[in-house]
């Protein structure tokens, strides 16, 4: 078959990717650098597989419950940064406290189940309207969550196929992948077409999968490795490649932007889903971050069953939202889609 219908897999691509980038590189004291900022986190304990769950808006019971919060999360995971200067964002307002971004969602999420809206029923993710996720995702700033229309539509393709194949729950597609992450994503982006996140570049298709990806990471994370988390290739799941990420990624010198692409981020010119600028960002992140994390296990060879690309990347995007004012120089690419 020719290799613009069967896509690299993600760490494939963001080696293709990095090998013929025109306007992003990979800086390899950079890469030391970071790796030495991991290896230390690790030690220290302060990064770990149990930082998911200590998140007051994540599952606090990993159940069968908590698998589909989180497939219903993840459907939905997706362009959550402010037009213009973003002064006016969409936030949700959930016991007492305002949330933004990735958080506002899972806020919303528990907010909806607290009113006792089934949103995670396959049943009402098939039927729900725009309108009716509207009140879903409904703002404390009066700023409407960014594409809304499309976010319905997600879930209603969600909804339909779980009830159609996997007889109404995600639980059923883990198990259906016997403990493979890369089985359970080959069902995700066969059977899910909105977590089909790949591209054309060079002659050859390549996927980045972030969504699809995040979903069997945030079900690892939230079972800590074990139960319906208990994944033999978790190492095999790359970074998910998204807009906040590349910030960090720069921030540490890890990614090097050319004058011509920084010129562009920084003047808010959005990115077209699946161009040359967005997808060398993508799949010199993906690289990126697979070096840094072959590097930390090289200066300590012990780390390798509690490090992978997953834990990375909690770091670095935790990083940004921790520092986002020191971050603020460092532009993120606009490309408004329902992958990332």
């Amino acid at each position: 078959m020719s290799s613009l219908k069967v896509p690299l897999l993600p760490k494939q691509s963001g080696e293709f990717i990095s090998k013929l980038a025109k306007n992003v590189s990979i800086q390899s004291n950079g890469v030391v650098a970071l790796a030495k900022e991991i290896v230390g986190r690790l030690k220290d304990n302060s990064l770990s597989v149990q930082n998911f769950s200590q998140h007051e808006l994540h599952p606090q019971v990993a159940d069968r419950a908590a698998v589909d919060w989180i497939f219903t999360v993840d459907t939905l995971n997706f362009s959550f940064w402010a037009e213009g200067d973003g002064s006016r964002k969409w936030e949700v307002e959930f016991n007492g406290k305002k949330h933004t971004g990735y958080f506002a969602l899972c806020a919303a999420v528990n907010r909806a189940l607290q009113e006792g809206v089934p949103v995670t029923r396959a049943e009402f993710c098939a039927s729900v309207g725009r309108q009716a996720l509207g009140q879903v995702l409904r703002s404390a700033s009066g700023v409407e969550a960014p594409l809304l229309g499309e976010r319905a539509l997600c879930l209603n393709e969600a909804g339909r196929v779980l009830l159609d194949k996997h007889q109404g729950s995600f639980v059923n597609c883990i198990k259906k992948a016997e403990n493979s992450a890369q089985r359970l994503l080959k069902i995700i982006v066969e059977d899910f077409p909105s977590y089909r996140d790949e591209a054309e570049y060079e002659g050859c298709r390549v996927s980045f999968y972030k969504r699809a990806q995040i979903l069997i990471g945030d079900i690892w994370a939230c079972f800590e490795g074990k139960g319906f988390g208990y994944f033999a290739d978790i190492d095999t799941i790359t970074m998910f490649a998204d807009y906040r990420v590349p910030q960090s990624l720069v921030h540490f010198g890890v990614l090097r932007y050319s004058d011509e692409l920084m010129a562009k981020l920084k003047s808010g010119v959005p990115l077209e889903s699946g161009g040359r600028d967005e997808v060398e960002i993508r799949g010199c992140s993906i690289r990126a971050v697979e070096l840094v994390r072959r590097r930390a296990l090289e200066l300590e060879p012990g780390l390798e069953s509690r490090l992978n690309c997953v834990l990375v990347d909690h770091f670095l995007w935790d990083f940004r939202r921790e520092h986002a004012a020191r971050l603020e120089a460092v532009p993120f690419h606009r490309t408004r889609c329902v992958y990332y």
